[in-house]
């Protein structure tokens, strides 16, 4: 296993400038959160963008994942809308859309996953008629994603309509198909109770790609600077270590970007350590 460190938390630097930080910080990874300025489907220039950071993530030595987490890139006036659990087939058909082209991104610079998510419900709905939405956008995007060669991983997001563990099981039991991967934050377990973290590691195992870190209190969905919590990391990072995952831990702190270089460094000062005792961090 490896540090990496997701853009939404570098908001306020070019994208490769960016890319140079996180590199000369020490982390071995990159979590590239699909946003204007940072491989945008509006953006004319895309192609030539993914192909210059192709090949500098090549020399950094950066591994990377793809996050489509972005608030308003679709809809400037509606947070992290459209999404597959939209009522209407249109706005469903522009989130498949978003997530075809961050497939081909991932394709491209041979990121590890795609992680997605599945919104918020806004209208009075059935969950059967939430989890058909759902499931008839996830064939279509596992589909496109197999074609290409790549990985999707699907975040349970609190306040969504897959928010937690409990209902990504449900999703599973309605569709279980395997190619359907797992990001899981750490944060989110704990601001809502699905502890111990080193039980749901070992629970989702064979589906486990893509792991999000930050600290949490207990009953708020707040992602806070390590030691500004309440977790115990350590722990968590022994239940990785004993299942033998291979891939990225990547710091997210989307709401810390004022401070990104303090941040970002703070991050990886605490949690390097925990990674080299398992002897991981330049796996």
């Amino acid at each position: 296993m490896f540090l990496g460190y997701n853009t939404n938390g570098l908001a306020h630097h070019e994208l490769f400038d960016a890319v140079q930080l996180v590199a000369d910080l020490g982390y071995r990874g990159i979590a590239l959160t699909i946003d204007h300025g940072v491989l945008s489907p509006r953006a004319a220039a895309t192609a030539d963008q993914l192909e210059q950071l192709r090949r500098t993530l090549r020399a950094a030595g950066l591994r990377s994942v793809i996050e489509t987490g972005a608030r308003f890139l679709l809809d400037p006036r509606r947070k992290h809308e459209p999404t597959l659990v939209s009522p209407r087939i249109e706005d469903r058909r522009r989130r498949i859309e978003f997530y075809r082209h961050a497939i081909r991104c991932a394709q491209r610079l041979e990121s590890r996953c795609v992680s997605i998510w599945s919104g918020a419900v806004r209208e009075e709905a059935a969950d059967a008629d939430l989890f058909a939405r759902l499931i008839e956008g996830l064939e279509e995007v596992l589909n496109d994603a197999a074609r290409q060669g790549v990985a999707i991983a699907l975040e349970p997001e609190p306040g969504m309509f897959i928010d937690s563990q409990r209902r990504f099981a449900e999703l599973v039991a309605r569709f279980p198909c395997e190619s359907l991967l797992l990001t899981l934050d750490v944060g989110h377990l704990h601001c809502q109770g699905e502890t111990p973290i080193g039980e749901q590691v070992r629970r989702w195992k064979s589906r486990l790609v893509n792991v999000h870190l930050d600290d949490s209190v207990a009953g708020r969905h707040e992602h806070l600077l390590f030691g500004g919590g309440q977790i115990e990391f350590a722990p968590l990072v022994d239940a990785l270590a004993e299942i033998g995952y291979s891939d990225g831990l990547y710091v997210e702190l989307s709401r810390h970007s004022h401070i990104a270089p303090d941040a970002a460094r703070a991050a990886f000062d605490f949690l390097d350590p925990l990674i080299r005792r398992h002897g991981h961090h330049d796996a």
